[in-house]
């Protein structure tokens, strides 16, 4: 009798887990791909997003950089860099929302300009 009970309880506690398994837990997430077009390695590279940033030291001339990311809150995109001269160049891009996925793009270019390419779902 202690066996059985055993194995309906087992078998209770594994048919309510697998809906769970099957719907999980879902991170909305951000695949940010940062290429240099400048012609010039650029430094001190960061991204700033809402609630957090990333960056490189360095990013060199034709380099790409990606990263990852989970917003939380709103706002803008930003990207600061150093050029070859010492000018730091500052570019705003677009809103951000929290629970926003999917990918974006951002090209920096020669003339101290970005290109963003977001490619985003409405938030959920």
């Amino acid at each position: 009798m202690s066996f059985l009970k055993n194995l309906f309880s087992v078998s209770l506690a594994l048919g309510l887990a697998a809906p769970l398994a099957t719907t999980g837990c879902h991170s909305a997430h951000v695949d940010v791909t940062i290429e240099n077009r400048t012609g010039q390695t650029v430094r001190l590279l960061e991204v700033t997003y809402p609630s957090a940033s990333f960056g490189a030291n360095n990013l060199a001339a034709g380099a790409t950089l990606h990263n990852r990311i989970q917003l939380r809150g709103e706002g803008p995109v930003t990207v600061l860099y150093t050029d070859s001269q010492q000018q730091s160049t500052q570019i705003t891009g677009p809103l951000l929302v929290e629970k926003q996925q999917g990918s974006l793009q951002i090209v920096l270019l020669a003339t101290g300009k970005a290109d963003f390419q977001p490619h985003l779902d409405s938030p959920q």
